[in-house]
């Protein structure tokens, strides 16, 4: 069994699919549009097969994102190095992004670093 993607509300789908592509070398479907409803998507892809569905439509309620809430916190993506997770932190703080903690080893041995990435979600960057 694996997971078969995960998705979020985004306000901006446009800005998401490009944050996504640009710093996680992510590839964009086409776009899913359903003219009745509003609903909006793109099926992102890594290059490890994974994928993330990032979705809008006008009714959103933008709930704060907080680091110790109950439900989903944060996405990780594995990069790879120690050297590429310190590159793309200092490449994202240095585009404004703001950078929770780390980089650094954690407790349980993740060299990691964590940013407030697209709209304010958390996104984990480990090696």
């Amino acid at each position: 069994m694996k997971i078969e993607h995960i998705a979020m509300y985004v306000n901006d789908l446009e800005r998401a699919k490009d944050f996504f592509t640009k710093y996680f070398n992510a590839t964009a479907d086409a776009g899913y549009l359903n003219k009745t409803t509003g609903f909006r998507s793109y099926f992102l892809t890594f290059e490890d097969g994974a994928r993330l569905e990032i979705m809008n439509q006008s009714d959103l309620v933008d709930n704060e994102k907080v680091l110790s809430g109950t439900g989903y916190v944060h996405i990780a993506f594995s990069v790879g190095s120690k050297a590429f997770v310190d590159t793309l932190t200092e490449r994202l703080k240095g585009d404004g992004y703001q950078v929770v903690s780390g980089p650094r080893t954690t407790g349980d041995g993740y060299y990691e670093s964590c940013i407030r990435g697209i709209e304010g979600n958390l996104i984990e960057i480990t090696e």
